[in-house]
């Protein structure tokens, strides 16, 4: 073979192996893998019913009906380079069906988003904030309305129940039979665990979630996203901006478990972060989603809506 036909060889073998690579990565991070269409949460999940005649009042902050009630509230902390702007919603609902869950697009798999306020609007959504970006990952234990779309135990994760409690358990000791035997209706695969009993469950100075390509330790300032719970029924739900200058630098773990104690909360997850935290209230985005107002689609929402 002469030289000039080894050059060309080596050359395109060395294209063939860049275009492979890309293939790959497209299809692990970019193209949809739909493994289950998956009906409107409002008909899987129905809302319990509220007594007839009382009309919803609301405002640009506040929202009250038979069967729900949101207050948000915006707080800031510190000052200068130093300065964290978080909202702070505090959500009672007559009965857990009352908080729901929807996935992007009504399927369930890998790569699937569309933004936070999408999928709110789409399902009339009262209050939202994102979920735990399941369709990143392959492995962790997602059941959603009662259905078990995902056996991989992998770390720390939430369940909320039928009594409206929410439980904080790890999936490799525990049984999703078990769970969906005991009532777990929606489980959330991120973490780690803020609070338990009252308290801030960890010194949290190395935290990995994932080991998926571009992932990094989460326990430096960030935007976050938690849900915590002050009784079964009873959540506050924070969302923490991050990474602007002089608006808010974000908050680390510690920081985030300790503001859900001052609220009250017995227990507390953290969910997906970075640019993926969003909280949408009355067909608005409340926050400052990815310092720079832009929403990163995500895989699923938490949220309650109308009746």
């Amino acid at each position: 073979m002469t030289r000039k036909r080894k050059l060309a060889a080596a050359i395109g073998l060395f294209l063939l192996a860049i275009g492979s690579a890309a293939y790959w990565a497209a299809d692990r991070y970019l193209i949809e893998h739909v493994q289950a269409v998956v009906a409107p949460a409002a008909s899987t999940q129905p809302a319990s019913t509220s007594s007839a005649g009382s009309q919803p009042v609301y405002d640009d902050w506040s929202y009250k009906d038979d069967t729900v009630s949101v207050q948000i509230a915006k707080k800031q902390s510190g000052e200068g380079a130093d300065l964290i702007t978080y909202y702070v919603a505090d959500v009672t609902v007559a009965d857990s069906a009352d908080l729901r869950t929807a996935l992007a697009k009504n399927k369930f798999g890998l790569n699937i988003t569309e933004d936070t306020s999408a999928i709110a609007s789409a399902h009339d959504a009262i209050f939202a904030v994102n979920g735990d970006y399941y369709g990143f990952r392959k492995d962790g234990v997602i059941i959603r309305g009662g259905v078990l779309y995902r056996d991989e135990p992998a770390r720390d994760a939430l369940a909320v129940m039928k009594n409206g409690a929410l439980r904080t358990y790890d999936e490799k000791t525990s049984s999703s039979t078990a769970l969906l035997a005991d009532g777990a209706t929606n489980t959330f695969s991120f973490g780690p665990i803020l609070v338990k009993d009252g308290q801030a469950a960890g010194d949290f100075a190395s935290v990995k979630i994932d080991t998926n390509f571009g992932n990094r330790t989460i326990q430096g300032a960030n935007p976050r996203t938690g849900i915590g719970m002050i009784a079964p029924n009873h959540y506050v739900f924070i969302v923490v901006d991050g990474r602007m200058k002089n608006y808010s630098k974000g908050m680390t773990l510690a920081e985030f478990a300790d503001l859900f104690v001052q609220y009250g909360c017995t227990d507390a997850y953290n969910l997906d972060g970075g640019g993926s935290s969003t909280m949408y209230f009355m067909g608005r985005v409340v926050n400052e989603p990815s310092g720079k107002g832009e929403e990163r689609g995500v895989s699923d929402i938490i949220y309650v809506g109308h009746q």
